[in-house]
C-alpha cells in the first residue's frame, strides 16, 4: 500500500487543469499620470475626450495627452461647465438627463424634472430599505439605461420601476461621493473624496491608495468605451485599463520580474526602491529570510517543470537549489544553513547596523533578541559575509523545497545524490545538538529550538504545536530523500517518549492574538507538506489529517491561493488515500476502535473553495510595490471584537478578507485581516514568487478547474 501512496505523490495532477492557465480574464492595470508625464502641479478638475484624445483640465488650462506625454492644448477652450437644473429651496449638487427629463441631486433629496418641467421628489425604495435622500453628489446613467445615484445613504440603481440600494452591508465600501460616470457593459464608476468606486454586476471594487490613485480625492472620472477609466484627482491622473490577459501571461510577466529585479547572485528577495513608487529604481536588496524566499521560487519552477515541462523552470529550479546549497555549505559548521550571503564589499555595513551597541538597544525593546557578533561572519575564502541566527522560517523553506526538487526535478543519480546530501547535513546538525541550530557562537539560534526541554520551558510552551510538527516533518523528509532509516528511529523517539505527534495536532497558536503571527501559516503549511506527502503509518496520517484541518480552518476565509492550494492538495490526497480503504485495518486505535472511521467520515472532503484559488490569482495587481494601505474608514468591514485583538484588525461583511488587491500585503505570508497595513511606504518592491508559487502548484495538482472568477463580474 505505501509504494502505491509514493506512486500517486507524482502523478502529474496538471492534466485537469492544463487549459485553466490559458482561460482569459480582465487584469486591471493602472498608470498614474503626473508632472513626469507633462502635466503642471495642481489639481485636475475635469477629464474628458475630444477627437478621442483625453483632455485635462487643471488651473484653467486645457491639456491634451498625446504620443505619451501631456502638452497644452491647441484648441484651449475650456469645457462648459454642466447646467444644473433649479429646485427651489434646495441646493443642486449633481443633474443628468434621464428619461426624456432629468434626474437632480440635492443636499436634500433626489428629483425628477419632466420635459413639462413637472418636478416630482423621488424616494427609493426597496424590500430592505427606505431612503430620503441627502447630499446626491452623483448621477449617472449606464449603457443598459439604468440610473445610478450616489448619496449619504449608500449607492442606488434604479432599473425600470425597481431600485436595488446598496449600503456598507451590501459592499459598499465609502460614500462620500464627488461624481459618478459610465462604462461599457453597465458598469459605473464613482469618485469619492477618498478614492475611486467600480461597480459591476452588483459588485464593488474599491480603487484607492496610491496603488491605484494618484490622489484619493477625485474631481472627475471619463470612461472609454473599452473600459479604461481616467480618473481626475487633486495631485495627477489615474489612468485603469482592463487588460485581457490569462494566468501564463501573468506568471510571464512575473517571472521577468523576479530575474530582472529580484535575483541577487541567485537568491530571491524583495528589492530597494531608491526613488519612491518609482519600480525603475529598484535596486537588489537582503531580507531575513533569502533563504525561505529563494525555495519558495525554486518550488514554483519545480511545479512549473512538472506540470509543462519548460526547460526554463528546470534550470531557475535547479539554480535555486543550488543557492539553497550554497547557504548551507558556506557557514561554520556542517549543516547549518545562513540566512543571507552578501559579498565583502556590500553597500551597507551590515556588522556595524549590528554591532554589539545595537543588539544591547533591540533587547531593550526585545528580550529574546539574541546579542551574537559579528552577525555577519565572512566566508573561509574571505569573499563573502553571511548572516546567521537562523530561524525556523528557513529551514521551513528548505525542507519544503529539497522534497518537491527530488521528487519532480532532480533525475539523474549525481542531481539527487547533491539534495541527499544537504538534507542529510542539516538534519544530522540538528539530531547532534539535540534539535537545535547551533550557531557559530556555541548557542542555539533565536528561533532554532525544536528541543523537548525547549518545549517544556516556559519560553517555548506556545511554540509547542508547530515546531514538533515541523520537526517531524523535516524528519519525513529526510527520510523519503536520503532512504535512512535513522531519521525514521528519531521521529519513534520523539513521538513515544516526547509525544511530539501529540503536540502537533494543535499544531498553531490562535489565542492571544500577540502569539498569533501570519508567517506562521507560511511555516505550518509548508511543512505539512512534508509531513502528509510523505507519511505511511495510517494512524499518523488520520492524526495529521485532524492537525491540517485545526491550521487551515483559521486562516480559511483569507482567500490566500498558497495557503488554500496547500490545504487543498493534501485534503485531497486523503480523500484518494480513503477511497482506497487505506484506513480500513482493524489495528487502529484499538483502544477505540470508533476513532478512525469518524475521522475518515469528517475529513473525508476537503472543506475549502475551491473558485477562491483563482479568484486571489486573478487579482493579485501586478503593481507589487509595498504601500500603506488604511482601510479602517470602510463601511463594509466588520472589526474584530476578540479580547486583547489589535484594533485594526477586520473583514468584509460577508465575512472573509479584502481582496488582495485592496489590501496594504500582496505578499501571501502575510494577515489578510490587516486592515491598516504597510509594507514598505513605496520603498519596497516585492517578488512575483507570491504568485508564481501558488499558480504553479495549483496547476500542477489540478486545483484550478475551469472556472473563472472574472466571469462573475468580481
Amino acid at each position: 500500500m505505501k509504494y502505491l501512496f509514493f506512486w500517486l505523490l507524482l502523478i502529474p495532477f496538471y492534466l485537469s487543469a492544463q487549459s485553466a492557465g490559458d482561460q482569459k480574464f480582465i487584469q486591471e492595470v493602472v498608470k498614474i499620470h503626473s508632472v513626469k508625464d507633462g502635466l503642471p502641479e495642481g489639481k485636475v478638475d475635469k477629464i474628458y475626450f475630444q477627437n478621442g484624445l483625453p483632455i485635462a483640465e487643471i488651473l484653467k488650462q486645457k491639456f491634451q495627452f498625446q504620443n505619451g506625454k501631456w502638452a497644452a492644448a491647441e484648441n484651449s477652450l475650456l469645457k462648459s461647465p454642466k447646467k444644473l437644473h433649479i429646485i427651489p429651496g434646495r441646493k443642486v449638487l449633481s443633474s443628468i438627463a434621464f428619461k426624456g427629463g432629468y434626474a437632480v441631486g440635492c443636499d436634500e433629496g433626489l428629483y425628477f424634472v419632466s420635459n413639462g418641467k413637472k418636478t416630482e421628489r423621488i424616494f427609493p425604495e426597496s424590500d430592505k430599505y427606505d431612503w430620503s435622500l441627502k447630499n446626491v453628489t452623483a448621477l449617472a446613467t449606464d449603457s443598459k439605461g439604468r440610473l445610478w445615484i450616489g448619496a449619504e445613504e449608500g449607492v442606488g440603481c434604479l432599473d425600470g420601476k425597481s431600485w436595488k440600494l446598496f449600503t456598507g452591508k451590501e459592499g459598499l465600501p465609502y460614500n462620500k461621493f464627488t461624481c459618478a460616470a459610465a462604462g461599457p457593459d453597465g458598469i459605473v464608476w464613482f469618485g469619492t473624496e477618498k478614492g475611486a468606486i467600480e461597480v459591476k454586476n452588483d459588485y464593488f471594487k474599491y480603487r484607492f491608495s496610491r496603488r491605484w490613485m494618484a490622489d484619493d480625492h477625485v474631481n472627475d472620472i471619463s470612461v472609454q468605451n473599452d473600459g479604461t477609466a481616467w480618473i481626475a484627482t487633486n495631485k495627477g491622473i489615474s489612468q485603469i485599463t482592463p487588460a485581457e490577459m490569462s494566468l501564463e501571461d501573468k506568471a510571464k510577466i512575473f517571472t521577468k520580474q523576479v530575474e530582472e529585479k529580484h535575483n541577487r547572485m541567485g537568491f530571491v528577495a524583495p528589492s530597494h526602491l531608491k526613488e519612491q513608487f518609482n519600480p525603475a529604481s529598484s535596486e537588489v536588496a537582503i531580507s531575513d529570510n533569502d533563504g525561505m524566499y529563494t525555495a519558495m521560487y525554486g518550488a514554483a519552477n519545480a511545479f512549473r517543470y512538472a506540470a509543462t515541462g519548460d526547460l526554463e523552470a528546470k534550470a531557475l529550479a535547479v539554480r535555486s537549489f543550488k543557492a539553497c546549497k550554497w547557504l548551507v555549505d558556506i557557514t561554520h559548521e556542517k549543516g547549518f544553513p545562513a540566512r543571507v550571503i552578501i559579498p565583502v564589499d556590500w553597500r551597507e555595513p551590515v556588522n556595524e547596523i549590528y554591532s554589539q551597541e545595537a543588539n544591547l538597544r533591540h533587547q531593550q525593546g526585545d528580550p529574546m533578541w539574541k546579542n551574537i557578533y559579528p552577525r555577519f561572519p565572512k566566508s573561509k575564502d574571505g569573499k563573502f559575509l553571511w548572516k546567521c541566527d537562523t530561524s525556523s522560517d528557513e529551514l521551513a523553506g528548505h525542507f519544503f523545497f529539497y522534497g518537491i526538487y527530488y521528487d519532480l526535478v532532480a533525475k539523474t543519480e549525481e542531481e539527487k545524490k547533491e539534495v541527499r546530501e544537504v538534507v542529510g547535513d542539516i538534519m544530522d546538525h540538528m539530531i547532534r545538538h539535540g534539535y537545535k541550530l547551533v550557531d557559530h557562537d556555541g548557542k542555539v539560534t533565536r528561533w532554532g529550538d525544536f528541543s523537548p526541554e525547549y518545549f517544556n520551558s516556559v519560553y517555548g510552551y506556545d511554540q509547542r504545536g508547530l515546531n514538533s510538527m515541523i520537526m517531524l516533518s523535516f524528519l519525513n523528509v529526510a527520510k523519503h530523500v536520503t532512504g535512512d532509516v535513522k531519521y525514521d528511529k528519531e521521529a519513534k523517539i520523539l513521538r513515544d517518549k516526547y509525544n511530539y505527534h501529540i503536540n502537533a495536532m494543535h499544531p498553531k497558536e490562535f489565542f492571544p492574538p500577540e502569539n498569533v503571527v501570519p508567517w506562521d501559516n507560511n511555516l505550518c503549511l509548508m511543512s505539512m507538506y512534508g509531513l502528509i506527502n510523505y507519511e505511511t503509518d495510517p494512524s499518523l496520517l488520520l492524526m495529521y489529517r485532524q492537525s491540517l484541518e485545526i491550521a487551515w480552518q483559521h486562516i480559511s476565509k483569507q482567500k490566500n491561493a498558497f495557503w488554500d492550494a496547500i490545504y487543498a492538495s493534501l485534503a485531497n490526497r486523503f480523500t484518494e488515500l480513503a477511497d482506497q480503504k487505506y484506513f480500513e485495518s482493524k489495528n487502529l486505535f484499538p483502544e477505540n476502535r470508533l476513532y478512525a472511521p469518524k475521522v475518515v467520515k469528517s475529513m473525508y472532503k476537503a472543506s475549502n473553495k475551491s473558485e477562491f484559488i483563482l479568484e486571489n490569482l486573478q487579482k493579485i495587481p501586478l503593481d507589487l510595490i509595498g504601500y500603506t494601505i488604511d482601510n479602517t474608514h470602510r463601511l463594509d468591514v466588520v472589526f474584530d471584537s476578540s479580547p486583547l485583538q489589535n484594533e485594526n484588525i477586520g473583514w468584509r461583511t460577508d465575512s472573509y478578507a479584502l481582496p488582495v488587491d485592496e489590501r496594504g500585503h500582496v505578499r501571501q505570508d502575510r494577515d489578510g485581516f490587516a486592515l491598516l497595513a504597510s509594507e514598505g511606504n513605496g520603498h519596497e518592491e516585492h517578488e512575483g514568487t507570491f504568485f508564481l508559487l501558488p499558480y504553479y502548484m495549483a496547476y500542477y495538482h489540478g486545483l484550478l478547474g475551469s472556472g473563472n472568477a472574472a466571469t462573475t463580474g468580481k
